[in-house]
Parts: C-alpha cells; structure tokens; sequence
C-alpha cells in the first residue's frame, strides 16, 4: 500500500481518486449485445452464455426441481446461516415501511402520500469466482417486504449449465418469483427489453462487472430504472492508537480480495498503527487463497496519516467510501460527523463482513464516490411515493386567487383558467 503522510489538503484529491476504468472501448460491444437480445430473445442469451459462459442451454428457466436438487447440495449449517441472515436482513428493512399522513395546508386542502411497491423489479447475481448467494438476501427481501408483485432473478450458470446451489436456496428462503440462467449484458438486456422467457421489469438491481454496470447504465437512458451507478468495491479505515492492528489488516484485505480494481484506504492518526497494521497486511496476505487478487487491489491502494481526528474525519468524507469502519476511542463522537458515506461500522467489532452478510443492513451500497448523492439500497429502492391531493370549495377559495396569479405570471393561461372556472362557479 502506498504510504502518504500529513498531506495538504489540496493533495486531498488525488488521495481520493479511485481506479480509472475506461468503459469507451466496451460501450460498443456492450451496445451490440443489448441491440441483438432485444432483437432475438432467448436464441441471442443463449449464444452468448454459450460463449461468454462455455454453457450449453436448452432453457433459461430454473426449474423447481433443479432447487430441490439444490438443498439437497447445500449443508444444513449454511442454510441455517442462510436463514439467520435473511431473519435479521428482513426485520432491519421491514421497520422502514412507510407511513403516510394527510395534511391540510389550508382549510379544504389536504395532501398525502402513498407508498406503492414497483411492480416488476429485477435482479442480477454475478456468478464467477465469487457466486454472490448473499447478494440475493440482500435485493429479494426488501423487494418481498416492499409487495414487489414479480421478482426476477438472473445469474450466469457453470460451464453444466447449473446455477450454485447456494444462490437457489437463498433465492427460495427469500421469495424470488423466477429464476433465470443469464449472466453478463445478455442478462441485463433480457431483463430491460423482455424475451420469450425473461419477463421485462421496470427497475433492475445488483452488482456486476465493468460489462454489466455499462449495460445497466446504457439501458437506463430509455427502458428502465437502474439501483445506482456504480464501481469496483472500497473501504476506508479510520483508525487511532486504540485500534487492533490485526483487526484492521483483516478490514483492509477482507474488501481488496473483491477484485483486482477494488480500493482500500487507511488514515490513522497513529504512525505506529500503521506500521503495525502494514505488518498485518502482509502476514494475512500470504494465508489468502485469492492473494494474487487483494495484493493487485493494493497496489491501488493508500495509508494516509494525518494529525487529528477532525482532518481524519474529513477526508474520509471528502473520499466519501461505500464502507467506512472507524476504529477510534470515541467512535461514536466520529460518526455523529459522518457527512458522505454508503454503510458504517463502529468500534473494534463492527467487521465490513457482518453488514456484508448477517448483521441485517443492505450490501449493495454507492460506489466511486456517488456515496455524496445516493443511498444504498433500502425499502424506499423497490417503492413510489404516489402524491394526492383533494381541494373543498374553501380549499379553491384559500389558494385559487394564487394560483391564478402565479399562473398568469408565468404566461400559461390554461392553467390559469383551470381554477378561474372553479372559482367562478363557486362564487355563482
């Protein structure tokens, strides 16, 4: 990891700078993928899992006996893991259902909201090295709370045209609707425009490849909505002279192990905790089975020692990280001042990996510094707020004469005329 002590703060940007993925070169390929499943369905997904993929399929569709076949394969600890994540996923995302209240603004208009659940949502399960089978928890429960009427769910089978075990079970304890065999851009495109298998849906969710995030975002311009813009996977560190070197080493690498373009980053106001936690990262880094992997991501990757916990603090807002850990004596004081960051873990125990899996809050968090504008996903993601409004004969009489003004002011005068004909039978 690269090692940088007491910038200034107009350095600050440059610490801040993520891996720079230039997706020019793949927006064709991207397009003409996208252009041929809208074109041919189900024979296009098909050949390119074939050749993206190396699967040969008959069908797309998973059967219900192929997830039976499933939890036959997975171990009863993992279910039972499985189901205790999806118990405390569930009742973190139920508590944030939405409760709407009329309000009369003036007497006779009352307004409210209603929260309605998207209809159609999908989602996107990368397979691959890592099978994301925590990922489904993470998107099919708050779209089964929110009354999601179809969840779709798409992932790239193995080269035997099987989906992991794992994903299907986690799939069925959380109540996706259909479950497809697609990965990559053919799976996003199927999603987005529909084929004879694939139902199309009116948002798409999850993470995926530089491949997959273009596709998501070229789709989104015109057919459908998209979770959130995203990245490669990051964290930030802030840790003082109270932190457990070996703790943090472990933070660090739990997050670069994602892949190759992944970041970590560390500010500390301890040089001895940083050298103590480069010692860790190293030790650790050579028990990793994907070492090859996290040492690439480190390479991208910085220790920041700065000289107080208000400069800590502010660059890791100014660095806003879908994760942020803060190892510090007065945690709780840090995150009061947290301005700009996708999930939060607080004191010596709050590893990444338990929000990552169990605790109950949502993994799929704003990447690359969208963490100043978006959230991550949440209850809210799979709902619309539906605005009403009901206007009495006293209501007209309170705020027809503004409208009116305000309407003629702005030289639209149908506007205008919609309440003076109101007004005027009021009055009559």
């Amino acid at each position: 990891m690269n090692i940088i002590k007491y910038p200034k703060q107009e350095e600050w940007a440059e610490i801040c700078q993520r891996p720079h993925l230039d997706i020019t070169q793949l927006q064709a390929t991207v397009n003409t993928v996208l252009s041929d499943v809208r074109t041919r369905g189900d024979e296009a997904v098909k050949e390119y899992e074939e050749r993206f993929d190396h699967a040969v399929l008959t069908s797309l569709a998973v059967t219900e006996a192929e997830i039976d076949e499933a939890e036959r394969l997975v171990s009863e600890e993992l279910k039972a893991a499985i189901v205790l994540a999806h118990e405390n996923i569930h009742q973190f995302h139920a508590a944030q259902k939405f409760e709407g209240h009329k309000i009369q603004t003036r007497e006779g208009v009352t307004c409210w909201q209603k929260s309605v659940a998207i209809e159609k949502v999908g989602l996107y399960i990368p397979g691959g090295t890592a099978p994301l089978f925590s990922t489904v928890l993470m998107l099919a429960t708050p779209a089964k709370i929110a009354g999601c009427r179809e969840i779709v769910l798409c992932t790239p089978p193995n080269r035997e045209g099987k989906v992991n075990p794992a994903i299907l079970v986690a799939a069925r304890v959380a109540g996706v609707s259909k479950i497809f065999k697609a990965g990559g851009v053919q799976a996003i495109g199927a999603m987005a425009y529909g084929t004879q298998s694939v139902p199309k849906v009116f948002k798409i969710f999850g993470p995926g490849n530089q491949y997959v995030m273009a596709a998501k975002q070229q789709v989104s311009l015109g057919e459908v909505a998209i979770d959130m813009p995203a990245g490669p996977s990051e964290v930030c560190v802030l840790a003082d002279e109270t932190a457990n070197p070996a703790f943090v080493a472990a933070d660090l690498l739990s997050q670069a192990e994602h892949g190759i373009d992944s970041q970590v980053l560390l500010i500390s106001t301890s040089e001895d905790m940083m050298q103590q936690v480069q010692a860790e990262v190293e030790r650790q880094l050579n028990l990793l089975p994907r070492k090859e992997i996290a040492q690439k991501a480190l390479e991208n990757s910085r220790m920041v020692l700065v000289a107080s916990a208000d400069e800590m603090m502010a660059l890791s807002n100014a660095y806003a990280p879908e994760h942020l850990i803060i190892q510090t004596k007065n945690y709780d004081e840090m995150a009061a001042q947290v301005i700009n960051a996708g999930s939060v873990f607080l004191g010596q125990y709050a590893c990444e990996s338990a929000g990552d899996y169990a605790s109950g809050t949502n993994h799929t968090l704003p990447t690359h510094g969208y963490a100043t504008a978006y959230s991550g996903v949440n209850l809210d993601s799979y709902c619309r707020k539906i605005t009403f409004q009901h206007l009495s004969e006293e209501g007209v009489r309170q705020i027809g004469h503004a409208v009116e003004l305000m309407a003629g002011a702005e030289q639209l005068d149908a506007h205008k005329n919609a309440m003076s004909v109101r007004l005027n039978a009021i009055e009559k």
